[in-house]
């Protein structure tokens, strides 16, 4: 997305999320900047229960300058931008306007082929960085302000753990380029927390509660500045025995709940969904989220018991309604399992080194969920004509595959993408897809999965494909290690069930 594709605007909002934070206050006033370099009629808003209390955001306001608003209602919007969050979900209140643009660096939550100007990308650090970047892409020069490089920076700082949660190049680079004003990066690191907020923090985490079996630990939080929640996680996830953390505290309207990981086999957005389900709505990072439960929803479901012991019992039944299956270690039955094969028509395959520099990570987002590596030339994608993605090394890929001149007929909800992590610019397989056909039949083991699913492939052992109950988990008859789930509609359109040996012998 580019920024001057925006200027043919006259008036332009810039909505933070509710509750704003430092990074969206930090983006939210770049973007300001921007657009009022360029003559237009901007204000920079935020909405939702709570205005800023927090005294090291006050502080920010105050030194940098930051023009921003809040504001309950909003009418007559050409161009409503929304900066680290994305318009609809939970976590921003909701303004209607002519155009809507989005630019994220959280986890997808969107349809994003809704908007024409949306850019989200949940491998950055921060949003700061997003927005320097397309800052960058338009000659507009942060470091001719003082107070913008010392916004983002700052927006930076704390939305990657004092900076010591860099891991994009892209991050790296900004840290490097600002030149900001460090008296006041000191002046704000200093000013986290009141002597108030010192005291709720402190109490609260007398009264934690610890289950040894699952790591996790839930505390409940006096009235407060929703940010001090995520410092209270924070600093529960740095105790040795705690992998995982739900801090919440109780409003006229609701309860809102910060929720934290740091296992790969929980994703904090995840957990955040699965407690406020059909309750409210939660959503963020795979190790940092929030959530809200709306308190006539919850009392209307869950009335005969207290919020303390709800979070108790769901985190509870949260760990124990998934099993994690590590593909690497994991022997699986095939005596359980019965045989399928797949339809032959064509289906699509890219050799992702012709079009992305072999040593690049990347992203392939499908309904399946992200799968994560590192380009290389000896990898292909098979593009099944539902959508579905599978990654084999070319030697398995000859053996077989073979390439024909034939048109593929995809009928796919959602096409899967390669997004290159280093720049952010993605690549679209349905595009570069050439045809082929197996070979010989292409017979698997199956099974439905009866409990939900968390498969760490082969190929990613960081980061799980997500199977539902009636999902199919798949291995090949001729590798049984190369595991992988597929969902149960693509499973049933793209496979039939043969017969095994044994039933034919009979």
């Amino acid at each position: 997305m580019r920024l001057n594709n925006l200027l043919n605007h006259d008036t332009v909002v810039i909505q933070s999320h509710d509750n704003p934070d430092a990074d969206s206050l930090a983006s939210g006033y770049a973007l300001y900047c921007y657009f009022k370099s360029r003559g237009k009629d901007v204000r920079f808003i935020y909405s939702g229960r709570y205005k800023i209390q927090k005294s090291n955001l006050l502080l920010m306001i105050e030194k940098l300058s930051i023009p921003i608003e809040y504001v309950e209602t909003l009418e007559n919007v050409d161009l409503l931008i929304t900066v680290d969050c994305q318009y609809g979900t939970g976590n921003v209140t909701r303004h209607e306007a002519k155009e809507v643009a989005i630019i994220d660096h959280h986890q997808l939550e969107i349809k994003v082929d809704r908007y024409e100007n949306c850019d989200i990308r949940s491998y950055l650090g921060c949003c700061s960085t997003l927005v320097w970047q397309l800052l960058q892409y338009e000659g507009f020069h942060v470091n001719e302000d003082v107070k913008i490089a010392t916004a983002l920076f700052y927006g930076l700082y704390t939305d990657t753990g004092q900076l010591a949660e860099i891991f994009h190049p892209l991050d790296r680079d900004m840290r490097d380029m600002l030149h900001y004003e460090q008296a006041t990066i000191t002046a704000l690191r200093n000013s986290n927390i009141s002597l108030d907020e010192l005291e709720i923090a402190g109490l609260a985490l007398l009264r934690y509660i610890h289950n040894e079996k699952h790591r996790f630990a839930v505390i409940k939080v006096k009235p407060c500045d929703p940010n001090i929640l995520g410092l209270i996680s924070d600093f529960l996830l740095q105790v040795d025995s705690i992998d995982t953390c739900v801090v919440f505290n109780e409003v006229q309207e609701g309860v809102k709940i910060s929720v934290r990981s740091c296992i790969k086999e929980v994703k904090a957005c995840e957990l955040a969904s699965y407690l406020t389900d059909i309750i409210g709505s939660g959503g963020g990072h795979n190790e940092k989220a929030g959530a809200f439960i709306q308190r006539k929803l919850f009392e209307a479901h869950f009335n005969y018991i207290n919020m303390e012991a709800y979070f108790i019992e769901r985190m509870n039944q949260y760990y124990e309604s998934f099993e994690v299956i590590d593909a690497s270690q994991y022997a699986i039955d095939i005596t359980k399992m019965k045989q399928y094969r797949k339809i032959r028509v064509p289906i699509g395959y890219v050799k992702l080194a012709e079009h992305i520099r072999i040593g690049t990570p990347i992203v392939i987002r499908t309904l399946e969920g992200d799968i994560d590596f590192i380009v290389d030339s000896r990898i292909y994608v098979i593009l099944g004509i539902y959508g579905e993605v599978h990654v084999i090394e070319e030697e398995k890929f000859l053996q077989l595959y073979q390439t024909v001149e034939e048109t593929i007929h995809y009928s796919a909800q959602y096409m899967p993408v390669a997004k290159n992590l280093y720049d952010g610019t993605s690549i679209s397989l349905e595009g570069f897809a050439k045809a082929c056909t197996m070979k010989e039949e292409y017979d698997v083991y199956a099974k439905p999965i009866e409990i939900t699913t968390k498969l760490f492939t082969r190929w990613e052992p960081d980061n799980y494909m997500y199977g539902d109950i009636g999902d199919y988990i798949v291995t090949s008859k001729q590798d049984i290690t190369d595991l992988f789930i597929i969902d149960k509609e693509i499973f049933q359109l793209s496979y039939v069930e043969i017969e095994s040996e044994d039933e034919v012998k009979e």
